[in-house]
Protein backbone atom coordinates (compact mmCIF):
# COMPACT_ATOMS: atom_id res chain seq x y z
CA UNK A 1 0.00 0.00 0.00
CA UNK A 2 1.35 3.35 -1.24
CA UNK A 3 0.77 6.78 0.27
CA UNK A 4 2.65 9.80 1.18
CA UNK A 5 2.75 8.52 4.54
CA UNK A 6 4.21 5.48 3.47
CA UNK A 7 6.46 6.84 1.51
CA UNK A 8 8.31 9.44 4.09
CA UNK A 9 8.39 7.00 6.97
CA UNK A 10 9.33 4.37 4.60
CA UNK A 11 6.85 1.67 6.09
CA UNK A 12 4.11 -0.85 4.54
CA UNK A 13 1.15 0.05 5.82
CA UNK A 14 -0.13 3.73 6.63
CA UNK A 15 -0.66 2.87 10.23
CA UNK A 16 1.17 4.39 12.96
CA UNK A 17 0.36 3.50 16.66
CA UNK A 18 0.28 6.83 19.14
CA UNK A 19 3.16 7.52 21.72
CA UNK A 20 0.77 7.23 24.45
CA UNK A 21 1.90 8.07 28.05
CA UNK A 22 2.31 4.63 30.09
CA UNK A 23 1.04 2.59 27.55
CA UNK A 24 3.84 2.69 24.15
CA UNK A 25 7.16 1.04 25.61
CA UNK A 26 9.30 -0.88 23.16
CA UNK A 27 7.20 -3.62 23.39
CA UNK A 28 4.74 -2.11 21.57
CA UNK A 29 6.22 0.29 19.35
CA UNK A 30 8.61 -2.94 17.97
CA UNK A 31 5.74 -5.08 17.36
CA UNK A 32 3.53 -2.07 15.39
CA UNK A 33 6.95 -1.49 13.34
CA UNK A 34 7.08 -5.25 12.69
CA UNK A 35 3.72 -5.75 11.43
CA UNK A 36 4.38 -2.81 9.03
CA UNK A 37 3.16 0.04 10.82
CA UNK A 38 5.55 2.85 12.19
CA UNK A 39 5.49 2.21 16.68
CA UNK A 40 5.86 5.47 18.65
CA UNK A 41 7.60 4.95 21.86
CA UNK A 42 5.79 7.08 24.33
CA UNK A 43 8.83 9.89 25.68
CA UNK A 44 5.70 12.04 28.21
CA UNK A 45 6.28 8.91 30.91
CA UNK A 46 10.01 8.39 30.90
CA UNK A 47 13.09 10.02 32.12
CA UNK A 48 15.98 10.16 29.26
CA UNK A 49 17.67 7.05 30.80
CA UNK A 50 14.31 5.44 30.64
CA UNK A 51 13.95 6.35 27.24
CA UNK A 52 17.31 5.44 26.14
CA UNK A 53 16.92 1.56 27.49
CA UNK A 54 13.38 1.30 25.21
CA UNK A 55 15.27 2.79 22.17
CA UNK A 56 18.09 0.24 22.76
CA UNK A 57 15.02 -2.73 23.39
CA UNK A 58 13.17 -1.22 20.37
CA UNK A 59 16.39 -1.65 18.09
CA UNK A 60 17.06 -5.08 19.37
CA UNK A 61 13.76 -6.22 18.63
CA UNK A 62 13.53 -5.25 15.13
CA UNK A 63 17.44 -5.96 14.16
CA UNK A 64 17.96 -7.18 10.78
CA UNK A 65 13.78 -6.65 9.48
CA UNK A 66 14.70 -3.00 8.27
CA UNK A 67 11.55 -1.46 9.57
CA UNK A 68 11.78 2.32 11.28
CA UNK A 69 10.20 3.70 14.80
CA UNK A 70 10.17 6.77 16.06
CA UNK A 71 9.86 8.37 19.43
CA UNK A 72 6.48 11.05 20.51
CA UNK A 73 7.81 13.45 22.62
CA UNK A 74 5.31 16.13 24.10
CA UNK A 75 6.78 19.82 23.88
CA UNK A 76 5.79 20.46 27.85
CA UNK A 77 7.46 17.76 28.53
CA UNK A 78 9.92 18.88 32.04
CA UNK A 79 13.56 17.33 30.81
CA UNK A 80 13.20 18.27 27.11
CA UNK A 81 16.62 19.64 26.29
CA UNK A 82 18.16 16.43 27.58
CA UNK A 83 15.36 14.17 25.65
CA UNK A 84 16.05 16.06 22.16
CA UNK A 85 19.87 16.02 22.78
CA UNK A 86 19.28 11.95 23.73
CA UNK A 87 17.15 11.75 20.09
CA UNK A 88 19.84 13.21 18.16
CA UNK A 89 23.06 11.57 19.60
CA UNK A 90 20.82 7.89 19.12
CA UNK A 91 19.67 8.83 15.64
CA UNK A 92 16.22 8.19 16.11
CA UNK A 93 14.86 8.13 12.85
CA UNK A 94 11.64 9.51 13.58
CA UNK A 95 9.97 12.10 15.74
CA UNK A 96 6.34 13.53 16.53
CA UNK A 97 5.82 16.28 18.71
CA UNK A 98 3.12 17.34 20.36
CA UNK A 99 1.54 19.97 22.69
CA UNK A 100 3.63 22.91 21.95
CA UNK A 101 5.85 25.34 19.58
CA UNK A 102 6.76 23.08 16.94
CA UNK A 103 9.64 25.75 15.96
CA UNK A 104 11.77 25.12 19.11
CA UNK A 105 12.87 21.84 17.52
CA UNK A 106 12.08 21.03 14.32
CA UNK A 107 15.11 22.66 12.43
CA UNK A 108 17.35 20.93 14.76
CA UNK A 109 16.19 17.49 14.74
CA UNK A 110 15.65 17.70 10.72
CA UNK A 111 19.42 19.40 10.44
CA UNK A 112 20.15 15.57 12.53
CA UNK A 113 18.57 14.01 9.46
CA UNK A 114 15.53 13.09 11.78
CA UNK A 115 11.90 13.17 9.83
CA UNK A 116 9.69 15.50 11.89
CA UNK A 117 5.96 14.99 12.07
CA UNK A 118 4.14 17.41 14.55
CA UNK A 119 -0.01 16.95 16.28
CA UNK A 120 -2.48 19.28 15.99
CA UNK A 121 -5.82 20.00 16.82
CA UNK A 122 -6.92 22.95 14.03
CA UNK A 123 -5.95 24.02 10.85
CA UNK A 124 -4.13 27.26 12.04
CA UNK A 125 -1.76 25.61 13.67
CA UNK A 126 -1.04 23.03 10.67
CA UNK A 127 0.05 26.07 8.65
CA UNK A 128 2.74 26.87 11.52
CA UNK A 129 3.30 23.63 12.08
CA UNK A 130 4.12 23.49 7.86
CA UNK A 131 6.24 26.80 8.57
CA UNK A 132 8.26 25.72 11.28
CA UNK A 133 9.65 23.34 8.35
CA UNK A 134 7.91 19.50 9.82
CA UNK A 135 7.49 16.96 7.50
CA UNK A 136 4.09 15.90 8.19
CA UNK A 137 1.18 16.38 10.18
CA UNK A 138 -1.02 14.42 12.58
CA UNK A 139 -4.79 16.20 12.99
CA UNK A 140 -6.46 15.21 15.62
CA UNK A 141 -10.11 14.77 16.76
CA UNK A 142 -11.36 15.44 20.22
CA UNK A 143 -12.30 12.00 20.27
CA UNK A 144 -9.32 11.07 21.16
CA UNK A 145 -8.07 10.24 24.51
CA UNK A 146 -5.77 11.98 26.89
CA UNK A 147 -5.19 15.58 26.16
CA UNK A 148 -6.86 17.05 23.57
CA UNK A 149 -7.52 20.32 21.39
CA UNK A 150 -9.62 23.22 22.97
CA UNK A 151 -11.74 23.79 20.15
CA UNK A 152 -13.36 20.24 20.52
CA UNK A 153 -13.58 19.98 16.73
CA UNK A 154 -14.39 16.57 15.41
CA UNK A 155 -11.91 14.40 13.66
CA UNK A 156 -15.09 14.40 10.45
CA UNK A 157 -14.50 18.02 10.46
CA UNK A 158 -10.97 18.93 11.50
CA UNK A 159 -9.12 16.50 8.54
CA UNK A 160 -10.82 18.22 5.05
CA UNK A 161 -9.89 21.70 7.06
CA UNK A 162 -6.54 20.52 7.16
CA UNK A 163 -6.11 18.91 4.05
CA UNK A 164 -7.08 22.28 2.56
CA UNK A 165 -4.54 24.01 4.67
CA UNK A 166 -1.33 21.99 3.72
CA UNK A 167 -0.32 19.56 1.38
CA UNK A 168 2.05 17.56 3.69
CA UNK A 169 1.73 13.98 4.47
CA UNK A 170 -1.54 14.41 7.00
CA UNK A 171 -2.74 11.74 9.28
CA UNK A 172 -5.41 11.65 11.13
CA UNK A 173 -6.01 10.84 14.81
CA UNK A 174 -9.16 10.26 17.08
CA UNK A 175 -11.45 8.16 16.84
CA UNK A 176 -10.10 5.74 14.24
CA UNK A 177 -9.37 1.92 15.74
CA UNK A 178 -10.85 0.31 12.04
CA UNK A 179 -10.22 -0.39 8.50
CA UNK A 180 -13.56 1.85 8.10
CA UNK A 181 -12.64 4.45 10.05
CA UNK A 182 -9.25 4.79 8.41
CA UNK A 183 -10.90 4.73 4.91
CA UNK A 184 -13.11 7.16 5.94
CA UNK A 185 -10.47 9.54 7.42
CA UNK A 186 -8.42 9.47 3.80
CA UNK A 187 -11.32 9.77 2.10
CA UNK A 188 -11.66 13.12 3.41
CA UNK A 189 -8.18 13.75 2.55
CA UNK A 190 -5.42 11.78 4.94
CA UNK A 191 -2.55 9.87 3.93
CA UNK A 192 -2.87 7.64 6.83
CA UNK A 193 -3.85 7.46 10.06
CA UNK A 194 -2.48 7.46 13.69
CA UNK A 195 -4.24 5.19 15.97
CA UNK A 196 -3.67 5.13 19.82
CA UNK A 197 -6.83 4.06 22.04
CA UNK A 198 -6.32 0.48 19.56
CA UNK A 199 -2.92 -0.06 20.22
CA UNK A 200 -3.39 0.76 23.92
CA UNK A 201 -5.45 -1.73 24.14
CA UNK A 202 -3.51 -4.59 23.03
CA UNK A 203 -1.54 -7.53 24.20
CA UNK A 204 1.77 -5.57 24.14
CA UNK A 205 0.63 -1.97 25.49
CA UNK A 206 2.28 -1.47 28.60
CA UNK A 207 -1.35 -0.25 30.69
CA UNK A 208 -2.58 -2.47 33.40
CA UNK A 209 -5.06 -5.30 32.52
CA UNK A 210 -7.37 -3.97 34.80
CA UNK A 211 -7.52 -0.98 32.36
CA UNK A 212 -7.41 -2.46 29.63
CA UNK A 213 -10.07 -4.42 30.50
CA UNK A 214 -12.41 -1.71 31.56
CA UNK A 215 -12.01 0.00 28.41
CA UNK A 216 -13.19 -2.90 26.57
CA UNK A 217 -16.18 -3.76 28.36
CA UNK A 218 -16.78 0.34 27.70
CA UNK A 219 -20.05 1.55 26.34
CA UNK A 220 -20.72 4.87 24.40
CA UNK A 221 -20.50 8.10 26.14
CA UNK A 222 -18.33 6.09 29.28
CA UNK A 223 -15.79 9.19 28.60
CA UNK A 224 -15.77 12.64 28.72
CA UNK A 225 -13.41 15.76 28.13
CA UNK A 226 -12.40 17.15 31.18
CA UNK A 227 -9.78 20.07 32.94
CA UNK A 228 -10.52 22.29 29.99
CA UNK A 229 -8.93 24.95 32.74
CA UNK A 230 -5.83 23.26 32.68
CA UNK A 231 -5.39 21.33 29.35
CA UNK A 232 -7.86 19.66 28.43
CA UNK A 233 -8.36 15.30 28.76
CA UNK A 234 -10.73 12.76 28.22
CA UNK A 235 -11.12 10.56 30.67
CA UNK A 236 -13.42 7.30 31.65
CA UNK A 237 -15.85 8.54 33.95
CA UNK A 238 -14.91 6.62 36.91
CA UNK A 239 -14.60 8.54 40.94
CA UNK A 240 -12.08 10.53 40.38
CA UNK A 241 -13.53 12.23 37.02
CA UNK A 242 -16.88 12.41 38.68
CA UNK A 243 -14.68 14.69 41.65
CA UNK A 244 -13.01 16.63 38.69
CA UNK A 245 -16.62 17.13 36.99
CA UNK A 246 -18.59 18.34 40.25
CA UNK A 247 -15.53 20.89 41.08
CA UNK A 248 -15.81 22.19 37.31
CA UNK A 249 -19.32 22.48 37.11
CA UNK A 250 -19.33 24.83 40.59
CA UNK A 251 -16.55 26.94 38.93
CA UNK A 252 -13.25 25.54 40.35
CA UNK A 253 -9.89 27.48 39.79
CA UNK A 254 -7.57 25.99 38.20
CA UNK A 255 -5.13 25.87 41.07
CA UNK A 256 -8.24 24.12 42.78
CA UNK A 257 -8.30 21.74 40.38
CA UNK A 258 -4.20 20.91 40.08
CA UNK A 259 -4.82 20.32 43.66
CA UNK A 260 -7.38 17.73 42.89
CA UNK A 261 -5.27 15.73 40.36
CA UNK A 262 -2.17 15.58 42.06
CA UNK A 263 0.99 13.97 40.98
CA UNK A 264 0.81 10.81 38.99
CA UNK A 265 -2.87 10.70 38.87
CA UNK A 266 -2.38 8.84 34.90
CA UNK A 267 0.20 6.50 36.07
CA UNK A 268 -1.88 5.30 38.86
CA UNK A 269 -4.68 4.90 36.65
CA UNK A 270 -3.30 3.67 33.46
CA UNK A 271 0.06 2.09 34.61
CA UNK A 272 -0.99 0.45 37.95
CA UNK A 273 -4.53 0.02 37.65
CA UNK A 274 -6.48 2.02 40.05
CA UNK A 275 -9.43 2.48 38.07
CA UNK A 276 -11.26 4.39 41.20
CA UNK A 277 -8.67 7.31 41.62
CA UNK A 278 -6.58 6.82 39.03
CA UNK A 279 -6.47 9.04 36.06
CA UNK A 280 -8.31 7.00 32.89
CA UNK A 281 -6.92 8.59 29.50
CA UNK A 282 -9.08 6.76 26.71
CA UNK A 283 -10.52 7.59 23.16
CA UNK A 284 -14.39 7.67 22.89
CA UNK A 285 -13.85 4.45 20.31
CA UNK A 286 -12.59 1.74 22.83
CA UNK A 287 -16.38 1.58 23.08
CA UNK A 288 -15.99 -0.30 19.75
CA UNK A 289 -13.09 -2.45 21.00
CA UNK A 290 -14.16 -5.34 22.61
CA UNK A 291 -11.11 -8.05 22.32
CA UNK A 292 -7.63 -7.32 23.82
CA UNK A 293 -5.23 -8.56 21.13
CA UNK A 294 -1.45 -9.18 20.10
CA UNK A 295 -0.43 -5.77 18.26
CA UNK A 296 0.11 -7.27 14.89
CA UNK A 297 -3.49 -8.89 14.81
CA UNK A 298 -4.83 -5.55 15.29
CA UNK A 299 -2.98 -4.13 12.13
CA UNK A 300 -4.13 -6.91 9.81
CA UNK A 301 -7.49 -6.60 11.31
CA UNK A 302 -7.50 -3.27 10.07
CA UNK A 303 -5.91 -3.72 6.62
CA UNK A 304 -8.47 -6.33 6.01
CA UNK A 305 -11.34 -4.34 6.96
CA UNK A 306 -9.75 -1.66 4.83
CA UNK A 307 -9.60 -3.83 2.06
CA UNK A 308 -13.16 -5.12 1.88
CA UNK A 309 -14.73 -1.88 2.94
CA UNK A 310 -12.53 -0.11 -0.06
CA UNK A 311 -14.20 -3.25 -3.03
CA UNK A 312 -17.47 -2.91 -1.51
CA UNK A 313 -17.56 1.20 -2.51
CA UNK A 314 -16.67 0.29 -5.85
CA UNK A 315 -19.52 -1.67 -6.22
CA UNK A 316 -21.04 1.94 -6.10
CA UNK A 317 -22.57 3.55 -9.53
CA UNK A 318 -22.29 7.15 -9.32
Amino acid sequence: MKTSVTELFKIEYPIVSGGMVWCSGWRLASAVSAAGGLGLLGAGSMHPETLAEHIAKTRTALAGSGRPFGVNVPLFYPELERVIELLIAEQVPVVFTSGGNPALYTERLKAAGITVAHVVASSRFARKAEAAGVDAIVAEGFEAGGHNGRDETTTLTLIPQVREATGLPLLAAGGIATGRGMLAAMALGADGVQMGTRFALTEESSAHEAFKNRCIAMEEGDTMLCLKKLSPVRLIRNEFYHRVAEAEARGASAEELREILGAKRSKRGIFEGDLTEGELEIGQIASAIRRIVPAAEAVREVIDEFRTATAELRQWEI
